[in-house]
């Protein structure tokens, strides 16, 4: 990229470019090799990393647990993206598109598949009938707009901010307008609301707060000062609010195998996991 740069009249793929995840990257779909998932016992068997998005899944199914629901047991899988697993035939099986968070529902006669983390919040507050609130038009309108804004986030402003082999300030800059217009959105939304959609947290708090309650306390791209998220001060209350539910915090940890030792439990299966299970008591033996 400089300022000369004229596109080819045919784009050809260059393995070599890209930044960080650049070997994971490919313009094609399906499996590179062929891998079977493991299934656990658990009615619901979750294929996750801790990334914004499969932070979604796991606190969804952890808000489910908490409220009593017994029937969201799940197992949760680590599918390591910096390794390709993503890639292998049976995870192509149940997400197509080869991204996390994928989750089989084993609940009923036959598997169920659902891919893309919307869906699976959608899918199982609908099957518990749980976390969609009293105003379903208004919590479907904040669950698809993050939808659609996260990639300005995530593949945007991330990418080049953080991940990108040079700096450029024409993406950079693009992209922090953006992302800052956005943070406008949602604390002006929040100004006159305890929670996204009303007065009730759902799914649409779920989906936003993995994404840009985690940007407003700091914890992505190590953006938090360029991009002055403590100016958004709805959106802090909101991000501290959510934070500070046992259930979230449980699970900002499952398939996590970054940070703090003690946050990383690379794999749940039971929920003494939490207690027995993580990187700081385990250590090399969960490798």
């Amino acid at each position: 990229m400089s300022d000369t740069y004229e596109p080819p009249e045919v784009w050809e793929w260059d393995q070599e470019s890209g930044g960080k995840f650049a070997s994971i990257n490919r313009p094609i779909a399906g499996p590179t090799h062929d891998r079977n998932l493991p299934v656990g016992n658990h009615p619901f068997q979750l294929y996750s990393l801790a990334t914004p998005n499969g932070v979604k899944a796991t606190v969804m199914l952890e808000e489910l647990l908490a409220e009593g629901h017994a029937g969201a047991e799940y197992d949760a899988w680590l599918i390591d993206i910096s390794e390709g697993d993503q890639f292998g035939s049976g995870f192509v099986e149940v997400n197509p598109n080869s991204k996390i968070p994928a989750l089989l529902d084993r609940s009923g006669e036959s598997p169920i598949r659902v891919f893309e983390s919307g869906a699976i919040l959608l899918h199982l507050a609908e099957k518990f009938q749980a976390f969609l609130g009293t105003d379903r038009p208004e919590m479907l309108s904040w669950l698809m707009w993050q939808m659609g804004s996260a990639p300005y986030l995530g593949g945007g402003f991330g990418h080049f901010y953080a991940y990108a082999p040079e700096k450029y300030e024409y993406p950079i800059n693009r992209f922090a307008m953006e992302t800052k217009r956005q943070l406008d959105v949602l604390d002006r939304n929040l100004a006159e609301r305890e929670f996204l959609a009303g007065d009730t947290y759902t799914i649409a708090d779920i989906a936003n707060w993995a994404w840009y309650g985690q940007l407003a306390l700091g914890r992505l791209y190590d953006a938090g000062t360029f991009l002055q998220v403590d100016s958004y001060a709805n959106v802090q209350r909101w991000a501290k609010q959510i934070d500070a539910r046992p259930a979230v915090q449980r699970g900002r940890m499952v398939n996590r195998t970054f940070g703090a030792p003690e946050m990383q439990l690379h794999e749940r299966h039971d929920a003494s996991d939490f207690d027995t299970r993580t990187q700081d008591k385990i250590g090399d033996a969960a490798e």
